[in-house]
């Protein structure tokens, strides 16, 4: 896929305010400074898209980009440690349920992990809620640049041995640096193919 347009649209805490067409989403979600700005901004080839930050937990409300004028990306709170009042945490991280919930136009979300740690008990918490309540996802591994790639493969492996203990299959998987642009074709052609089955396109 192309990006030849990505438009900011609009940022909401209630879900019902979201836009009300018709268009696939595909929102990203993952743990605070996991990189989920500098994907985004990778992905979209807009470096200011999505507004990064040295402080975990800028990103505090639903996000929706138009993307080539057809299908939404949703960029979605972080959850776990960003420093923000324990008041406003629960805030949003009850909008993040209530959008999994009840948004219909939701193809897919993609959980960024960071490839460079062991698995986190907070993500794999979160994958099991999706599961539970079927909810399409693939895994985002992030920041692949800083691992040689022996190490990769190795990080990798220990999260689908973890995983083959609760999951019958694998959730689809990519691996991704916003620095080289690692994974940015397979990502963007696994949403193209998708809308191309939804007939969007």
């Amino acid at each position: 896929m192309h990006i030849k347009s990505a438009e900011f649209i609009m940022s909401n805490s209630d879900v019902a305010k979201c836009p009300n067409n018709r268009m696939p989403e595909y929102a990203f979600i993952g743990r605070s400074n996991v990189g989920k700005s500098s994907l985004i901004n990778m992905l979209t080839n807009k470096k200011s898209l999505a507004k990064t930050s040295g402080r975990p937990g800028k990103t505090q409300l639903i996000n929706h980009f138009l993307i080539n004028k057809n299908w939404y990306l949703v960029d979605l709170p972080g959850y776990g440690y960003a420093k923000v009042s324990k008041s406003a945490k629960k805030t949003f991280q009850k909008f993040i349920t209530q959008y999994f919930a009840l948004r219909e136009q939701l193809v897919s979300a993609f959980v960024l992990v960071d490839i460079r740690h062991k698995p986190q008990t907070i993500d794999l918490e979160f994958m099991q809620w999706l599961g539970e309540h079927a909810i399409p996802f693939s895994i985002v591994f992030t920041k692949a640049d800083k691992l040689k790639p022996k190490a990769i493969d190795n990080h990798v492996e220990a999260y689908k041995a973890i995983l083959l203990e609760t999951w019958e299959d694998i959730p689809n998987y990519f691996i991704t640096s916003s620095s080289n642009e690692a994974g940015k074709d397979a990502v963007l052609d696994y949403i193209q193919n998708i809308n191309e089955n939804l007939k969007i396109i």
